[in-house]
């Protein structure tokens, strides 16, 4: 990217709307615009003091394209470091383009993606992570991927990674100075000192990498299969839980030919709900692939809701037992949660015989609900979220939600481990401090002090235009 051109872009999103929000940065974005900008106060906009909004109107030549309110940001007090404008007009599609179009003729060029926050990074606003945390609180959907894009953005844990960082850049200072006395057989480290940081190090590595595996899961939704016999009430316990018509609704056997995914927010946590095809020999083929694709997602889901149907007399049939064995016995680490639907329509005989049917089989959970009139639901709703280990999020821990940031961890960890193991066999300071710099380099990678133009280009690529 060519970080010294003044760059444009619409920030709000794209389409019609009440306002709308044209973003400027670069070393002539103030100058660019106060050509353009006629204000009610009669003030050259390029004279005006930082951090101040103006009133007035974009002009072309002698042509009004808009009145529009201009605010003003001199670097180094902006979000990108650098001279910025935004232009806050009315949100017709013709009007952006028209007021992009005369800024791009006057000098500017269209920002690439993520370009303004690249820009942030690259003049000290904010470390990589942080930059990284941007896109995460944009895209975030519910509370808990919220908090953790916000700890991460206001740099929690980059400064945890930096404290490593830094303490481990002491000791290696003192390491390479000792390769300097090497002759006079001088040692500036306690060993015994280094040896309880490297301790302190591996603990809180450790922590941060198990993390991963909760925040993961967080900040993308828990992925939750619903699984059972064709026509069984899948997709009435889908729409039930989104409290929507999402899924097709039919009597008719196999009428969900695909999976259907939707999300919802409990507790302020998401979950992804999968609706399955049912489970069922078949000579369909269309309805075997959707089977197929059941096993699937069973895979990839955390939690997996087995919804059973019942006999006219309110009994279970054997098949459904068979199923829920054969679910177990290729899943058997995967929580399984058996959900018995239309208990309105069952006495309390019934209900005593199915719980003493499902209670002995191991490794389940069993809860009765009724679809149709949302009984039991809520109750469903609160299972769920016990099976999410929410504990580090409400002690405000770090979370580890990038997987850039986790395989970086893991590196530093590696490096670490033979720093220690170095430390137990006694060697030399010069070996010592190979693994050190390695372990310094995978730290610097996160927060970027060691980066370059491919990793850069791969991280805000994903990032949207205008941000």
């Amino acid at each position: 990217m060519r970080i010294n051109d003044n760059i444009v872009a619409l920030a709000t999103p794209a389409g019609a709307g009440a306002i709308a929000v044209i973003r400027v940065s670069g070393p002539e974005a103030v100058d660019i615009v106060s050509g353009l900008f006629e204000a009610k106060s009669k003030k050259t906009l390029k004279e005006q003091p930082s951090h101040t909004i103006h009133l007035g109107n974009i002009m072309d030549g002698e042509r009004v394209i808009d009145e529009a309110l201009v605010s003003v940001f001199h670097g180094p007090r902006s979000y990108t470091g650098e001279n910025t404008i935004e232009i806050s007009c009315h949100g017709s599609p013709y009007i952006q383009q028209e007021i992009i179009q005369l800024l791009i003729r006057k000098g500017c060029r269209s920002a690439e993606a993520g370009e303004f926050t690249l820009r942030a990074f690259l003049n000290g606003k904010m470390d990589l992570s942080q930059a990284e945390a941007v896109a995460d609180l944009i895209s975030s959907e519910n509370a808990a991927s919220h908090q953790m894009a916000m700890q991460q953005m206001r740099g929690g844990f980059s400064n945890e990674i930096q404290r490593l960082r830094q303490e481990l850049l002491n000791f290696a200072s003192l390491i390479e100075l000792e390769l300097d006395f090497a002759e006079e057989d001088v040692e500036f480290v306690n060993r015994d000192e280094f040896r309880d940081l490297v301790g302190r190090i591996q603990k809180v590595l450790a922590r941060l990498i198990d993390s991963f595996a909760v925040g993961n899961v967080l900040k993308n939704g828990i992925p939750v299969a619903i699984v059972g016999e064709p026509n069984v009430g899948k997709s009435t316990l889908l729409n039930a839980l989104l409290n929507e018509e999402r899924a097709i609704v039919s009597e008719i056997a196999g009428t969900t030919r695909d999976t259907i995914e939707d999300e919802i927010s409990i507790g302020g946590v998401g979950f992804r709900f999968i609706d399955t095809a049912g489970i069922r020999e078949t000579e369909d083929v269309v309805e075997s692939i959707g089977i197929k694709r059941t096993f699937e997602k069973i895979s990839q889901a955390q939690v997996v809701l087995y919804l059973s149907p019942l006999t006219p007399k309110g009994g279970i049939n054997e098949s459904v037992i068979s199923e829920i064995e054969k679910i177990k016995n290729r899943f058997p680490q995967k929580p399984l949660i058996i959900v018995v639907n239309k208990i309105d329509l069952l006495t309390e005989a019934q209900i005593s015989e199915l719980q003493k049917n499902f209670n002995a089989i191991e490794g389940t959970q069993l809860l009765m609900i009724s679809a149709k009139t949302g009984e039991g639901v809520e109750e469903l709703q609160q299972k769920l979220l016990k099976f999410v280990n929410t504990g580090e999020l409400r002690n405000n821990n770090t979370i580890v939600t990038n997987s850039r940031h986790y395989n970086s961890l893991l590196k530093a960890l590696e490096e670490i481990n033979k720093v220690q193991e170095g430390l137990n066999q006694n060697l030399s300071g010069d070996l010592l401090a190979i693994d050190i710099r390695e372990a310094l380099y995978h730290f610097g990678m996160i927060t970027g002090e060691v980066t370059n133009d491919e990793l850069l280009g791969n991280i805000f690529a994903n990032f949207c235009i205008g941000k």
